[in-house]
């Protein structure tokens, strides 16, 4: 189990990367983690969903995602409250504290879907979620040290030397973990070094003897994880290009399934702005409203930024938009949630530019889907992951068709477009019939690029950490 110092160490790219590496050497492997917080979200082979992490850790194994792989994920749907997933499957959304009196009873779920894995598999890698050192959340903790003691899993604890103070990051979680957890700990590893590695030696000594934990290696950093799909949408690179096709996305406050943007951030021929709050929408070739947990919430965060000001003058130049999923919906008339699901119950006006409204409901649409893009005729493939019905006119204008049953919504002037199809973008061949569309061209091969560098994280990971000691420390037997 790799646990981190602190939150955003690069646990996620690591087991990727340890998990591309076991498979090299013939190993049967599979990703695990108990407990992810995140919007973004993969749908699975089973028709659940889990993290994107664990689907591109599943991916680095050389697997379909499967629910098991994230057994409990914790969607946020405001400042102090999150819908709650188990085994693929929302079963709750509850306050904070509330969770924290559910959470013993998630346990079972939890190392049920490990026993699983680790039956089916030679090795079972599992990252932890922020720190065993929040000994504050000890109590009933199913995402670090509650999880590693009640399975028996050996952990490897890891610092970001980035952040600095990584001898304190170490020496100090180990200060502050109870005995019986510090023994869990089987040695440590050093992530983001920039420089000469030499430099570190002395440190490193000083943590194998403050600690008595053994060192598995200092990585250095791995400058090409910007071609992995990103977990935060604030590690959305600019663009592939400063030129060519200008491209704007609003970051919105629950942002949901962000990296839809990643095949055109690493296109050469667009510029991608990912445009954070409080900044005015710059001028564009298409504006992104991309997917959001609360699309009525986020309907109120975009309009406090101005951002329908900025909407409405660039459709007035001739501009186009794209609404993904959420999107899609703020796009329309309205967005109505009558049973209070996403939050208080109510209606709020959406930006108009499609003539479409949306309902929300119970149900919850997970699905992989292959589909025709109408306007192309080029096949596509992506997924749903949405709650509401959206209908009206200009759903006689589809954005796609899946299966002959008309998706998504296109104005009569055609530049208005919305659609509940995530991961669109991935797929060489559609990415590259839109941007022709709008004049600009596609040199990426983007699912290629992701197995090379998941193949070169694999390499990095070899040459600077003890693989076969990591193999050793991990505990035999069921």
């Amino acid at each position: 189990m790799i646990q981190g110092a602190g939150s955003n160490v690069g646990k996620s790219l690591l087991v990727a990367g340890l998990c591309r590496a076991a498979r090299r050497r013939g190993l049967s492997v599979a990703p695990f983690k108990p407990q992810n917080m995140s919007n973004n979200a993969a749908v699975t082979a089973d028709g659940g969903e889990i993290g994107r992490a664990q689907a591109l850790q599943a991916r680095a194994a050389g697997l379909e995602p499967h629910t098991d792989m994230n057994p409990v994920l914790l969607k946020p749907e405001s400042e102090v409250g999150a819908q709650v997933v188990v085994q693929g499957r929302r079963v709750a959304t509850v306050k904070a504290r509330a969770y924290a009196a559910l959470k013993p009873g998630l346990m079972a779920p939890v190392l049920g879907s490990f026993r699983r894995l680790s039956a089916a598999h030679d090795l079972v890698i599992v990252e932890g979620a922020g720190s065993p050192a929040e000994v504050n959340l000890r109590t009933g903790d199913i995402a670090n040290m509650g999880f590693a003691r009640a399975a028996g899993v050996p952990v490897v604890l890891m610092g970001d030397i980035d952040r600095g103070g990584v001898i304190a990051q170490i020496v100090g979680t180990q200060a502050v973990l109870e005995p019986d957890d510090a023994a869990m700990v089987k040695g440590f590893v050093i992530n983001k070094f920039r420089g000469d590695v030499a430099l570190f030696d002395e440190g490193y000594a000083l943590i194998a003897r403050r600690t008595g934990w053994p060192g598995f290696g200092v990585v250095p950093f791995f400058a090409e994880a910007h071609r992995l799909p990103a977990e935060d949408a604030l590690d959305i690179p600019a663009g592939g290009g400063t030129e060519g096709l200008r491209v704007a996305c609003l970051q919105l406050s629950r942002i949901a399934n962000f990296d839809d943007l990643d095949p055109l951030a690493q296109e050469p021929g667009v510029a991608l702005t990912m445009v954070r709050p409080g900044r005015a929408v710059p001028e564009a070739d298409l504006i992104v409203i991309p997917g959001s947990k609360s699309t009525r919430g986020d309907l109120s965060f975009l309009r406090a930024q101005g951002w329908d000001v900025d909407i409405a003058a660039h459709v007035r130049r001739g501009g186009r938009v794209l609404g993904i999923c959420g999107g899609y919906q703020m796009l329309g008339r309205v967005v109505r949630d009558p049973d209070g699901i996403e939050g208080p119950a109510g209606e709020t006006p959406g930006l108009g530019l499609l003539d479409v409204e949306t309902v929300m409901t119970p149900d919850k649409r997970l699905s992989r889907v292959a589909a025709v893009h109408a306007a192309t005729g080029t096949a596509m493939e992506g997924y749903e992951i949405h709650i509401g019905a959206t209908s009206g006119p200009d759903r006689a204008r589809p954005f796609a068709h899946v299966g002959g049953v008309a998706e998504g919504a296109v104005s009569a002037d055609g530049r208005i477009m919305g659609s509940y199809l995530h991961g669109m973008f991935a797929g060489d061949a559609f990415r590259a019939a839109f941007l022709k569309a709008m004049g600009a061209p596609s040199t990426l091969a983007y699912g290629a690029g992701v197995e090379a560098t998941l193949d070169a994280l694999a390499g990095h990971l070899e040459a600077h950490l003890d693989i076969d000691g990591l193999l050793a420390a991990a505990r035999r037997g069921p």
